[in-house]
């Protein structure tokens, strides 16, 4: 069994882009989330740290992009986004006036 993630440990960071900015105006927001992170361990933290009500979770893994500095090519990481719709007429205030 997986060990549980503390929820102020879930959310990596919220994410703010223009798609997002988008999303948010229909209640929907976008944050990076920690890999082993499932929808019922982000629905929680997102509830616990902002004190809105959470109505569905959909999570993506996104692959890092290969990147060329100089001769040599890295990798960029790969990473976890959930975009996490609330509750009729809940917001959560970072995402306002971006």
């Amino acid at each position: 069994m997986a060990k549980a993630l503390h929820p102020y440990r879930v959310i990596v960071r919220p994410l703010i882009t223009e798609k997002a900015t988008i999303l948010a105006g229909e209640g929907k927001y976008a944050f990076e989330v920690d890999r082993r992170a499932n929808k019922r361990q982000v629905q929680e933290a997102v509830e616990t740290a902002f004190s809105v009500r959470v109505m569905k979770v959909n999570t993506m893994n996104v692959r890092g992009k290969s990147r060329r500095t100089g001769r040599r090519y890295t990798h960029t990481r790969d990473w976890k986004k959930a975009i996490v719709t609330l509750a009729e007429g809940d917001t959560i205030q970072i995402f306002e006036g971006v």
